[in-house]
């Protein structure tokens, strides 16, 4: 077998290999005698047909495995000669074979860079914290009391903002109704906001039996792309109108809400409040450390990974647009402006992807079932009251559980490299701790 290296530019290689052709006949001849043994041929025993009939009748078959072989053999002899890590499978390009010709094909190949890790310890960070406020433990009481307020019906009252109404709704555009748009005995909050801006505050003053026509415009950005922007009329019969019941916040609250006392429930937001904290906390550090391993290391990247992450990136963007999803930032721009933004953020991608790749396996990071058993149970925690569906579904389907892996891996390197940077804390209040504006760019459509 003899390679010929023909270009090399940058990352991007190309080889012609060339196998001789008596090498590739003994290949061709050892299948058939193989096949000889094991094939039958009427009017023969098993294994007993002449050779010649073996190779009539098979010599296009044994020549295809051969070919095959014979490329297979030559791709990983030039990638282990020549010490290359692929980036994505080869492209190979047959130039010549047959019976009395060498076996000749070119191979271009991208492979992944080099890259060499720098100290760590240089780089500095600063982890932002914050304390919760009495106030937010406060608020989070009263939205749980509020959730358990009753309501009850007053005869004869004019509705009014906080008040519920028992309603019966039909919505039509153009004098057509449309599907979504019906509901009986619905209880509508007025203030909550949660029907479309403009339709609570228009049965504001209406009483039990009343029927008003509410005249409302979709907003541009609903996902019924053929509800959007357009006008629209709900015909609306009040059935009730009821009235809130304060809740009193106290022990007894408490205790229904499975606390032993009012302090115990407030000790215990308080930590759940602490949590979410401490998950934007080290949100903001690790897109601010991704941003300085951005910026303190510079290699190429294959352009095979970022033209498939750019790919990912425009189908996501085309879906968003399709549904009328587009954030006011992506509409304010220019699609060729857009689509420049996201190729950088493809490259910086693929840059982050495999910096922190070699980053795992320079440490030897590796993922322990006790780490899957952690994430499995952290999902199951969004999801309060069906904790046990959520874990059965990660026991039924080992795919879920495989996707959990890349997450969890690059988690472990990011702790990993925290762990050695040195890190300053800085208390700041909630909404500085909160505020991810100058981030936006580098994390648009996914972080990293």
């Amino acid at each position: 077998m003899k390679i010929t290296e023909l270009k090399s530019e940058g990352l991007n290689k190309s080889y012609k290999v060339v196998i001789e052709n008596k090498e590739f006949v003994k290949e061709i001849d050892a299948k058939l005698a193989k096949l000889a043994k094991q094939v039958k041929i009427q009017g023969f025993r098993a294994g007993k047909a002449p050779l010649s009939m073996i190779k009539k009748k098979y010599q296009g078959e044994a020549m295809s495995e051969a070919l095959d072989e014979a490329i297979r053999n030559g791709s990983n002899k030039v990638m282990t000669d020549n010490k290359l890590r692929p980036a994505t499978q080869p492209a190979i390009k047959i130039v010549a074979f047959g019976e009395d010709k060498d076996v000749e094909f070119d191979m271009d190949v991208e492979v992944l860079p080099e890259i060499k890790l720098g100290d760590f310890s240089k780089i500095t960070l600063t982890k932002y914290t914050a304390d919760v406020p009495a106030e937010e433990v406060d608020k989070a009481v009263s939205y749980l009391a509020n959730a358990r307020k009753e309501t009850t019906v007053v005869d004869g009252k004019k509705a009014q903002k906080g008040d519920t109404v028992m309603i019966d709704f039909v919505g039509s555009v153009d004098g057509v109704e449309f599907n979504g748009g019906k509901g009986d005995n619905y209880p509508l909050e007025l203030g909550s906001g949660s029907f479309i801006p403009g339709f609570e505050d228009q049965l504001i003053g209406a009483k039990a039996g009343d029927k008003v026509d509410v005249k409302v415009k979709f907003p541009e950005n609903y996902h019924a792309k053929d509800l959007a922007g357009k006008d629209s009329v709900f015909a609306v019969t009040v059935k009730e109108v009821r009235e809130p019941k304060a809740v009193e916040i106290n022990d007894e609250l408490a205790k229904s809400l499975g606390a032993e006392s009012l302090d115990k429930l407030k000790e215990t937001l308080s930590s759940r409040i602490k949590a979410d904290y401490e998950n934007a906390s080290r949100m903001k550090l690790k897109r601010h450390l991704l941003d300085a391993l951005d910026k303190e290391y510079k290699f190429d990247v294959p352009n095979s990974l970022v033209d498939a992450e750019y790919k990912a990136i425009v189908e996501q963007y085309e879906q968003a647009k399709k549904y009328n999803q587009l954030d006011e930032e992506e509409k304010s721009k220019k699609e060729k402006d857009l689509l420049k933004e996201y190729k950088d953020i493809a490259v910086r991608r693929v840059k982050l992807g495999l910096l922190l790749s070699e980053v795992g396996q320079d440490a030897k990071v590796t993922i322990k079932p006790e780490d899957i058993n952690a994430a499995i149970m952290n999902e199951a925690k969004k999801y309060p009251g069906q904790e046990q569906m959520v874990l059965n579904y990660y026991l039924k389907n080992k795919q879920a559980v495989e996707a959990l892996k890349a997450p969890i891996f690059e988690e472990k390197i990011i702790d990993h490299v925290i762990s050695i940077v040195k890190l300053d804390e800085k208390k700041v209040s909630v909404e500085e701790l909160y505020k991810f504006d100058e981030d936006k760019k580098s994390s648009k459509k996914k972080s990293a």
